[in-house]
Order: structure tokens, then sequence, then C-alpha cells
């Protein structure tokens, strides 16, 4: 094997490990801030993932989602645009964190927290967004001059279900602050906007996931692993 095809296999492992790396923390995410607040703190379940960074898991919200930042900053892709997506997610997951949501209760939030807090609502918005960008339209590519293989169909259709689910839970989350205003129903004891958004980022970490070949890895091919068939 020659030195520039071993140095191309390294990088190409990189590439899939930072993937894996990024789809860990999106999925472990939700879990490690309730578990965690719940046995180390005894806190009671969040109105929102955002909400955790009011409770003693401030510092593992803020942790986790600048690591998310960084490694996101970090990815490349095969175009300009895939470099340009990371570096605004990266960019948008480190805004969620340096600029909190406002605490709890409403009456008591100065004029200071809620602009704070809508930059926080507009950071996030715009990091589910670029993330759908990736499920719906960068890691569904083909490589032009090679038929895709059975597992990447399936691979395709997971990122356009997690893509719309990505869509979906804003679009949801949207309708329940905005239009319902959720916030002072009844129903807001049942935590919806937790539930939404973790449905959003359990979908993002799966995408990335299987973007980084831990599932529906192709059987069978010539070309370095995460090249045939992926963007």
């Amino acid at each position: 094997m020659s030195h520039e095809s071993t140095k191309s296999r390294s990088l190409v492992i990189s590439y899939l490990t930072l993937r894996k790396a990024i789809g860990v923390l999106g999925l472990s995410l939700p879990f490690v801030l309730v578990l965690g607040a719940l046995i180390l703190f005894a806190t009671p379940l969040q109105g929102s993932i955002s909400d955790y960074y009011y409770t003693g898991m401030r510092d593992v919200f803020v942790g986790i989602m600048c690591a998310i930042g960084v490694f996101l900053f970090s990815y490349r892709g095969y175009e300009r645009k895939d470099d340009l997506a990371g570096d605004l997610a990266g960019l948008f997951a480190i805004g969620i964190a340096l600029f909190p949501t406002k605490p709890s209760p409403a009456d008591l939030v100065t004029a200071q927290q809620q602009v704070i807090s809508q930059i926080h609502t507009l950071f996030t918005a715009l990091f589910f967004l670029t993330l759908a960008y990736f499920c719906l339209r960068l890691f569904i590519k083909t490589t032009p001059d090679m038929p895709p293989t059975p597992e990447k169909l399936m691979r395709n259709r997971i990122y356009r279900i997690c893509g719309y689910t990505i869509l979906a839970s804003i679009l949801l989350i949207a309708l329940y602050l905005f239009v319902l205003n959720g916030e002072k129903k009844p129903f807001a004891a049942l935590k919806p906007v937790f539930w939404f958004e973790t449905l959003a980022v359990l979908a993002f970490g799966l995408s990335w996931l299987v973007k980084g070949e831990a599932i529906l890895k192709d059987q069978k091919h010539d070309a370095p692993a995460g090249d045939r068939g992926d963007n």
C-alpha cells in the first residue's frame, strides 16, 4: 500500500470517527442531562433541554454543546457548502451554550435576560435547521460515477426520516409556544417542548452515527470506507 493511500485511509477513518463522536454526543445529551440532574441533584424533568442550564447540570450542558460545536467546526466534507454548513452549525451550537434561555418564573426575568433568551431561541432554530439541511441535502448525495449500494439507499431513507423529524419537531415547538401559547395551558406539565427537542436531538445524533458508518456500513466495495455512495 502506497504512502498516499495509507494517508488517505487514515484521514477517512479520522472523519468517520469525528462523525461518530458528533452522533454520540447528540444521542447522549438528553439522557445525560435528565439522569444526571435526577440522580445527582434530585432535579425533576425540566421544561426543555435548555432549561438544564439552570440546574446542577449547567456545566455538562454547556460542555456538551461546545464540544458538538467544536466537532462541527472541524467537520470537512467534499464541497465548500459542506464545510460552510458545518461551520454554521458549530457556531449555532456554541451560541446555544453561551446565550442561555430565560430562567423561570417568567415574571422575574429581566429585560437583558429576555433579549439573551431570544438570541438563544434564534440560535436553536438555526442549529436544528442546519442539521435538517445536512440530512435532507448533503448526507443523501451519491458519488456520481458509482451506483449506490443497498446500504447507501437505506442510509438515505434514514437521513430523510431524521431530517423531516427535525423539521417536524421545530414546527411543533413553534406551534405550541407561539400559536397555542402552550406555556400557559394545563398540558404544559407534560413538558412537550422537552420531548419535541429530545426527538430532534435524537434524530440529529442518529443521522451522524449513520454518516460515521457506525450503522449500515457498506459490506463490499473497493473504495476506502466512507467514500463510496456517500458525499
